[in-house]
């Protein structure tokens, strides 16, 4: 088993399986809570995501250093280990409030080492991308980002509305997503960081596996992953089949 890494980082794209592998790993009990901590632009927006209420222009570095500090307690989650969600345009803002607080690294990599301690890293990544933009365009249309494992509502940004099939908002959202990976691998050549590569067909197909491949790679025991239940149903369905073969129709 590798030595116990103190962090790691989930590198991920929107639609990729990020909620569930997230649930499994804080579900293992000890890799903390990894969320997306660094969401929006402004700290007004971490603090939201840690339950702190701020003024959106409060950012102030002493509310920053505050705010950071209430991250790495919620997403620790007294297991002593960091886990965070970074979704790729995340990535520029949260390195100019990080360089806020770690002044006069020159890369990525050295700031996020003096923020986390050497993280790991871990790319999560869909290489169905036409079922990516689909379940993107579903999620926007109908306002409903995620189910629990029982079939109930986990995650819903908006009322609900019927999907529609629209082949210029799937073809946009693909590209988007193939960019999305682009450059993901663009910066972990730049930062020099080989992260463990883990695909959201096989996370789907054997959540404990996967859940165990992750937890190896950040040091913990990968045996921590028997029994650990997905906590999040697939929402693809007869309609994202339908809408699939009208894309591919052209």
């Amino acid at each position: 088993m590798k030595q116990p890494a103190p962090s790691y980082i989930l590198c991920t794209a929107p639609r990729s399986g990020s909620t569930l592998l997230c649930s499994l790993l804080a579900a293992s009990g000890v890799a903390g809570a990894p969320e997306s901590y660094f969401h929006g632009p402004l700290v007004s927006d971490w603090a939201a995501e840690v339950g702190l209420s701020l003024r959106p222009s409060d950012d102030s570095l002493p509310t920053l250093r505050t705010v950071f500090a209430a991250i790495l307690r919620e997403g620790t989650a007294g297991t002593g280990v960091f886990g965070l969600r970074l979704q790729r345009g995340s990535v520029d803002t949260a390195m100019a409030q990080l360089d806020r607080l770690f002044p006069g690294h020159a890369t990525d990599a050295a700031r996020l080492n003096a923020a986390f301690g050497a993280p790991r890293y871990v790319h999560l990544r869909r290489s169905d991308t036409l079922g990516q933009a689909i379940s993107r365009v579903r999620a926007e249309q109908t306002g409903l980002w995620h189910r629990a494992a029982d079939g109930s509502e986990l995650e819903r940004l908006a009322p609900p509305a019927a999907p529609v099939y629209d082949r210029a908002r799937i073809a946009a959202a693909l590209a988007e997503g193939e960019r999305l990976t682009a450059e993901w691998d663009d910066w972990f050549a730049q930062q020099g960081i080989v992260p463990l590569r883990v695909s959201y067909e096989d996370l789907s197909a054997d959540p404990q596996a996967t859940l165990a491949r992750v937890l190896g790679h950040i040091g913990q025991n990968a045996a921590r992953a028997r029994g650990v239940a997905p906590g999040t149903a697939q929402l693809a369905d007869a309609v994202s089949d339908d809408w699939r073969a009208r894309f591919l129709a052209g």
